[in-house]
Order: C-alpha cells, then structure tokens, then sequence
C-alpha cells in the first residue's frame, strides 16, 4: 500500500507533463510523440532508472493503445469530409502499403544486408502511417478536404493490411498463392465485421434510454472494442473492423454525439500518451545510438523513394495533380504503429528483432523532425494551404424520451452562411421548431424576424420523424445559405 500513492503520484504527474507538451508542440508543428518518448526515456534507465523490457506487455499494451487511437480517430471522421477521397485513401492503404514493402524490402536487403525475410519485415513495418502522428501536425496547416480525407482514411486502414503482412513474416507463415486470398479474406471480414457492429451499434444506441449521459459514450467506445476482438477472434482484421465501426457510429445520428467524441478525443489522447512514454521507457539510449546508422538508412529509403513511388502508382487512376502528390509523399509520417508492430518480431524471439525495434525509434525520430518541421511551409511553397474551408457546423442530440422527441444543439460556426438568415427563411420541416437561442451569454425566445449571428447557440426541438429532415435542412443552410434549396444544396 505504501507504493501506491509514488506509483499515482508519478502517474499523474507524467500525465500532466505530457498535457502542457501538447501546447509547446502545437506552437512548433511537431507531433507531441516526441515529446512523450523523451519523458519515457528520461524515465527509464538512463534517467530515473526504471527498469522495463518486457517485449510481450509493450506488444500486448501497445495494441491495446492502438485500437484506443483506431476508435477516436474513426469516431471523429466526417463521412462527408473522407467520400470525396475514398478512392484515394483506399488505394494508399492498401495498393500503397504492398508497393513500399516491396520497395523498401529489396533496398534494406542490399543495403544492410539483411536476409530476405528480416527484409520484407523491415518494410511492412515501416510501411504504415500513423494517424496520431499524421493530424497533430496536419491540424494546422490548412490544406484541402479531399487531401486531408485521403491522409485521413489512410492512416486509419492501413494499419491492417501492414499488421497482417508483420505477422505473416514473424511467424514464418509460407508464402504462396493462397496468401493473397487470406489478406483479402481478413480484410473483407474486418470491414462487414465493422459495418455490421457499427449499425447495430447506432441502431441500439439510439434506442437506449441510458440513466446517466456520460453512458452514452462508454458504450460507444465499447462497441469499437468488441469489434476488434470479434475480429481477432474470427481470424478477419480487428484494427480494420475497429476504424469501420468508429466510422459508422461516428456519422450515425447518436445521442449526446459532441460528449461521445469529447470522451473519445480525450481517451485518444490518453492512449496516445501512455503508449509513447511506454515506448519510451522500453528504449535503451545505448542501444539507439548504435542504431544509428541502419535507422538513417531505413528513413532515407522510405523518405526518399518508398513513398514517393507508392504514391506515385497508386493515385495514377486519380488523376492527383502532382503537387499533391508531392504532399502525399511527405505528409506520410510514421509514428507509434510501427514501433508497435516492430514489437510482434520481438516477441517471438527472431534473430535481428531487436535491432529492428532500435532501428524504427531512430527512424520515427528523425522522419518526425524533418517532416513535421517542414510540411507546413511545404503546403505553402506548394499553394495548397489557400482554399482553407470553415469549420464544419456541428449538430448535437439528446433523445427526450418520454415525449418522443429530440433536443438539436447547434453552434454557428465562423463562416457559416446560416449567418444573416431570418428564421422565417430557415424553414424547418413539419414537427421541427426553434425553440431557444443563446446569443453573447443571454438567452431569448426567438421570433420570425429575428436574424441567426455567427456564435449564436440554437435549440431545436424535433418530433424524432422530423429529426433527420431538421438536422439535412440546417447542414444544407450552413453550406448554401437560405436560397439551398434553388442550389440543389442536400446538406449531407
């Protein structure tokens, strides 16, 4: 008992540290894993001295976190946002990732030496991107929807396919013509298994009169977690089924949805940082530096002509302009994926594993600074930080039960188009009505000819028949103004 206090003391204090590093991070566009692998170093035993090396927990946890990341980074993904680049992002999470083991395989094996298997397993752990590290610093540099979408949808599928080839090669898995039908197979379960759990998921979520409002999201992040261990269990892909049911809830109309995704951005960034400074702690500096050498190979290979070329093929049926394509290539950043999935090697004991694990800590390091330090100014250089859009307006639900109705909260965001219209403009459908509007603090009962401002707080109460029409109809105004019917505005 008497350890418990140091241990939660410590805890909170770690925690607390890597929170104020977000802020420090932000202002310099670095990804704050960096910052939280420092703390884990200084932890462990060239600082503090805490000794952990136990590569089966680091694996076990590491995945743990990661389906943690999965479910808030699916969970805040606007369908809206991603459709325009599903093509796009399919193509690098899947046609991409086989281009660049096939690459960076081949070139390690005649650079370092490498055998072929320890080779192609070096590529299929570097050949993910990392969805934590990609939009920490993709945030603000204010490029494109549709390149974002495809960054976005990316990072957060190919983690399957990469994690399927890892364990194939770790386990030594022969490899024949019946493994291009297994990889297809767990993928097509894993994206029906996530489809599946997500819409039952909604369906029974918004059915749910749950006692407590911050239910509402455990539940949902629960639901994610049992899509992964469903698909684990079934042999189909868990992190893919995990990002698809994210999505799925994500976009459905969910009760309390901005608490839901409060909790999981929140939860996203726990996971983040206990990963990291676990990471941290599991390094050993002496052993990085003489890592050195095979990591700044490795990055040159990936930085230099992996990725360039993965991209290059596989956005070749998209017509990307290439300055996009240049984007593409450099916004690729690696980051707690591939220490994860450098792990599972480790703990089966193969010859070199541990070299690799050294390895892919100096290449995150470094491909995090050049990278992270560079692609804002390289969004400039390229003119692709002007068309910048204004937030996307967001719709809260909250199920009034008992009259069979829903509570709509909507905040006017910075240009929005709903700002300037008259109420009697917005025309809500039959059985919506607005009922209240919080404007600089003070709240009023609005009438016919008063004007929305941007900032304004609005309440709609709805019939839950007319719920969906009321939310299509505000979204359609957000983007068209009053007149979105004339333009053919949907609004979804």
């Amino acid at each position: 008992m008497g350890e418990l206090p140091v241990v939660l003391g410590l805890g909170s204090a770690v925690l607390l540290a890597a929170v104020l590093a977000v802020r420090f991070s932000t202002r310099l566009g670095l990804p704050s894993l960096l910052l939280y692998l420092v703390i884990g170093v200084l932890l462990g035993e060239a600082g503090f001295g805490i000794q952990f090396s136990d590569p089966f927990l680091t694996q076990a946890l590491g995945l743990a976190a990661l389906v943690m990341i999965l479910a808030e980074g699916g969970l805040t993904t606007r369908w809206s946002a991603v459709k325009p680049a599903l093509g796009q992002g399919v193509a690098l999470s899947t046609v991409a990732v086989g281009l660049s083991i096939a690459i960076t395989g081949p070139a390690l094996h005649w650079l370092l030496g490498l055998d072929w298997r320890m080779a192609l397993l070096w590529g299929a752990v570097l050949a993910s991107t990392d969805s934590a590290a990609v939009f920490s610093v993709l945030r603000g540099v204010g490029v494109p929807r549709r390149i974002v979408g495809a960054l976005e949808l990316e990072s957060g599928i190919n983690d399957a396919p990469a994690y399927i080839a890892v364990v194939v090669l770790a386990e030594g898995t022969r490899i024949d013509w019946s493994l291009p039908l297994l990889v297809v197979y767990e993928l097509g379960a894993g994206l029906l298994l996530g489809l599946l759990l997500g819409l039952a998921g909604a369906w029974a979520l918004r059915r749910a009169a749950l006692p407590a409002t911050g239910l509402y999201p455990l539940a949902t992040v629960a639901v994610c977690v049992v899509a992964y261990s469903s698909g684990q269990l079934l042999h189909a892909s868990g992190l893919l089924a995990t990002y698809v049911a994210a999505v799925v809830l994500g976009n459905s109309r969910l009760p309390h949805r901005s608490d839901t995704l409060s909790f999981a951005e929140g939860l996203g960034w726990l996971a983040q940082i206990g990963l990291f400074v676990l990471l941290g702690l599991f390094a050993s500096p002496e052993r990085l530096l003489e890592s050195i050498v095979p990591g700044l190979i490795a990055a040159a290979v990936v930085l230099v002509f992996a990725r360039p070329v993965s991209v290059l093929v596989s956005q070749l049926p998209f017509k990307v302009p290439l300055r996009e394509q240049v984007f593409l290539s450099w916004a690729g950043l690696r980051g707690a994926v591939p220490i994860v999935l450098a792990m599972i090697p480790l703990s089966h004991a193969m010859p070199g594993a541990q070299r690799l694990v050294d390895a892919v800590f100096v290449l995150v390091i470094v491909l995090t600074l050049v990278q992270g330090l560079t692609l804002g100014p390289l969004a400039r250089v390229l003119r692709l930080n002007a068309d910048t859009e204004p937030k996307e307006i967001e719709v809260d639900a909250a199920p009034l039960d008992e009259l069979q109705a829903e509570l709509l909260q909507v905040k006017i965001q910075p240009g929005s188009r709903l700002h300037g219209v008259y109420l009697s403009e917005l025309r809500l459908p039959a059985g919506a009505s607005l009922s209240l509007i919080v404007r600089d603090g003070r709240s009023f009962t609005p009438q016919r000819t008063d004007r929305l401002q941007r900032g304004d707080q609005i309440l709609i109460v709805s019939t839950e028949s007319a719920r969906e029409a009321a939310e299509r109809r505000i979204r359609a105004v957000d983007r068209a103004g009053p007149l979105a019917r004339w333009k053919g505005e949907s609004g979804t």
